[in-house]
């Protein structure tokens, strides 16, 4: 069964001829990386030893974070609420500051 993601696919344990794994999994690879690198700056590696890349059925890149526990899983939905939450605010100020320099613009009018 595949949800519409391709994320629940089975992993690639027996490889198709036509099907871009490689790609799929380079590209797994460099996202689990970055990941390792901002969860090791946070003192957070130890957190997720089962992180890793894999490849599905259909060549779709994976990131496992594996088996964690649940004060790592707390955590990581904290930094996650925490970055969208400066992002929107981020995301806010500069739309405010767009609109009042349009209102202050005579060339706005």
């Amino acid at each position: 069964m595949t949800d519409r993601w391709g994320v629940v696919a089975k992993r690639a344990e027996n490889l198709m001829p036509g099907v871009p794994y490689v790609r799929g999994w380079a590209q797994a690879r460099r996202s689990a990386g970055a990941l390792a690198e901002h969860l090791t700056a946070l003192g957070m590696e130890s957190d997720f030893p089962g992180l890793a890349a894999d490849v599905n059925v259909s060549g779709d890149g994976l990131v496992r974070l594996g088996s964690i526990r649940p004060e790592a899983a707390l955590m990581l939905a904290e930094l996650i609420l925490s970055g969208l939450t400066a992002e929107t605010a981020t995301h806010a100020d500069a739309t405010g500051k767009g609109t009042m320099a349009a209102r202050r613009s005579p060339s706005a009018a």
